[in-house]
């Protein structure tokens, strides 16, 4: 239900003029009465700050964290060997799999996205949006410079949805492919405009009747197309809820700041160790007692002497016609003044240079301020923050584990905002085809970042299996409880074990059984069952029946005297003496 029903149009005599400047009266109420298609340009200075983004790109830093972005942002995938995962919402038919995996090969390989994929998703990264034409006979895709994207018109009543690109020096013929859908009149007046949904020339132009057309806000120059907006591809870094919309928003905008900083920085430093580094040299000139205005004379005499050398004119005339040609002190060269004989006279000094001239911790401070700006971690990059020389970090333990995640999540959130428009691309390709696959059922996904888990979940199992060794040899504590406690293990996954850990020792003997079982944790018999098991036993005296008590009795008073004690807490034997 729209809100407009609630609205009622009122005629009055308004005083009010058509947006164009001309009498025509259908016109005066454009901005009350219509809600016909409005136009988005995005930013004012959108255009400007493509090329703002040029300039950054420039910078080392900057490109090196475009490239760890996009690099981990489109990591292949080694079952289809593409840069996408099918993510299944419900369970699918082996048929069903089997096509989509060979379709998606089919549409990764139609648009090249093996070498073109990084290079879209760091473009997007970059300009905050990334606009392809795609071809309605073939299903490819051409790319589009976003600065020639000047605007786009989207329909207000139909829940903001783009109906056109208005792109600038683009032929939308390839091949004799057209890639609109409908032609619309140049030379319509206002009311054309809102009845075809088309565009007004500019006031250069002219109408059938003689007279200028009107010049208002939907305005489309000579060199502009109006290209469908089903067969524009636009990948945006936008969630529709900032006054860009629909076009996205660059990373590097929040980071435009510190890039400036930096850059500054870096051209003082380099002026300051250009201009104050060399060393200089002080002459002092005696001149005696000359007057204020000869001693100045003087003085310049004789630093013309030693700042210009005469040679021969290339002109010619020989050694009568002499050129002058600056001297910029050469370290080879030696100076002499004259001196009295009380040692008054000219002399050389040298001033040092500037100093402090290997300090940049300044310069450090705003480089890894502009990397933290980006989200990217330290470990990534050439050195640490610190600079030190224990640079390598794997992302196993401590601070390196936090950013890890950190930057994970980051990426994968980047990932969301660009996969939208190629799950919806990919979707189309399928019907295109003819799949008829239900479109709900799965989802198309860029893979998951390059991360360390796979490290964490190893040091974390050998954390568990330290301590579990470590406590595996007190005799009071139970091994199926160090295995559910510290293992990790449930009630399910120890029955599992034992049932597998049988079938794999079945021809075991019985003798063997009882020890290896209670390796894993497994007591038949509880524990005295092992006590006797490795309990020795006891050797036979000469003479007696190992079977009579009396051998019992002898056994246990041989152990008595010669002081090996018997197991904590066993009884004596039956029938023996105490």
């Amino acid at each position: 239900m729209s809100w407009k029903k609630h609205f009622t149009l009122a005629k009055t005599d308004s005083p009010l003029t058509n947006t164009g400047g001309t009498r025509d009266n259908g016109t005066r109420y454009s901005h009350y009465a219509s809600h016909l298609p409005e136009v988005y340009i995005g930013h004012p200075n959108r255009t400007e700050r493509y090329g703002q983004y040029e300039t950054m790109d420039i910078d080392s830093e900057i490109n090196a964290a475009l490239d760890i972005l996009a690099e981990f942002c489109t990591q292949t995938n080694t079952e289809n060997g593409t840069g996408f995962d099918i993510h299944f919402h419900e369970t699918p038919s082996e048929s069903e799999i089997d096509i989509i995996k060979q379709q998606l090969v089919n549409w990764n390989n139609l648009n090249d996205f093996d070498k073109r994929l990084f290079k879209i998703f760091r473009n997007v990264l970059k300009y905050g949006d990334q606009c392809f034409i795609r071809d309605p006979e073939t299903f490819e895709w051409y790319w589009t410079e976003m600065g020639k994207v000047t605007k786009i018109i989207v329909n207000e009543s139909e829940g903001k949805k783009p109906e056109q690109y208005i792109i600038k020096d683009i032929n939308p013929n390839f091949e004799n492919l057209t890639a609109t859908a409908n032609t619309y009149n140049d030379y319509g007046n206002q009311g054309d405009l809102y009845k075809n949904r088309g565009y007004i020339q500019p006031s250069s132009m002219y109408d059938g009747s003689g007279g200028a057309t009107a010049q208002g806000r939907f305005d489309k120059a000579l060199n502009e197309r109006a290209i469908e907006a089903e067969h524009v591809v636009h990948c945006s870094l936008t969630e529709g809820l900032d006054a860009n919309w629909p076009f996205g928003n660059s990373i590097l905008e929040q980071v435009f700041k510190v890039y400036k900083q930096k850059e500054l920085l870096e051209d003082a430093i380099i002026i300051y160790r250009i201009q104050r580094a060399p060393e200089r040299r002080v002459f002092y000139i005696d001149v005696g007692n000359m007057p204020s205005h000869m001693a100045m004379s003087f003085v310049e005499r004789v630093k013309n002497e030693i700042h210009q050398r005469r040679i021969p004119s290339k002109t010619g005339g020989g050694v009568n016609i002499m050129d002058t040609t600056y001297n910029p002190l050469s370290t080879n060269e030696d100076y002499f003044f004259p001196q009295t004989a009380e040692g008054r006279g000219s002399k050389v000094e040298t001033l040092p240079g500037g100093t402090n001239l290997g300090e940049i911790d300044d310069l450090k401070y705003f480089t890894n301020k502009l990397f933290r700006g980006l989200r990217i971690p330290s470990s990534y990059l050439p050195t640490g923050v610190e600079e030190s020389p224990a640079v390598y970090a794997d992302g196993r333990v401590g601070t390196a584990l936090i950013q890890e995640k950190r930057f994970n999540e980051y990426c994968m959130r980047l990932q969301r905002l660009v996969a939208a428009t190629f799950d919806r691309q990919f979707k189309m390709f399928l019907k295109w085809r003819g799949v008829e696959i239900d479109n709900g059922t799965f989802e198309l996904r860029f893979n998951e970042p390059q991360n360390f888990s796979s490290y964490r979940e190893t040091e974390m199992d050998q954390g568990k299996i330290n301590t579990f060794q470590a406590l595996e040899g007190y005799p009071y504590m139970s091994k199926r409880f160090l295995m559910q406690r510290y293992l990790g293990l449930t009630e399910e996954e120890m029955s599992e074990n034992t049932k597998m850990w049988r079938e794999e020792n079945a021809d075991v003997s019985v003798e063997s059984e009882l020890p290896s079982m209670r390796s894993v944790g497994i007591t038949p018999g509880a524990m005295t069952a092992d006590i006797d098991a490795f309990e020795p036993a006891a050797e036979p005296v000469a003479g007696e029946d190992p079977a009579a008590g009396g051998g019992e009795e002898g056994g246990a008073g041989e152990a008595g005297a010669t002081g090996d004690a018997s197991p904590v807490g066993s009884a004596p034997p039956a029938g023996a003496e105490t």
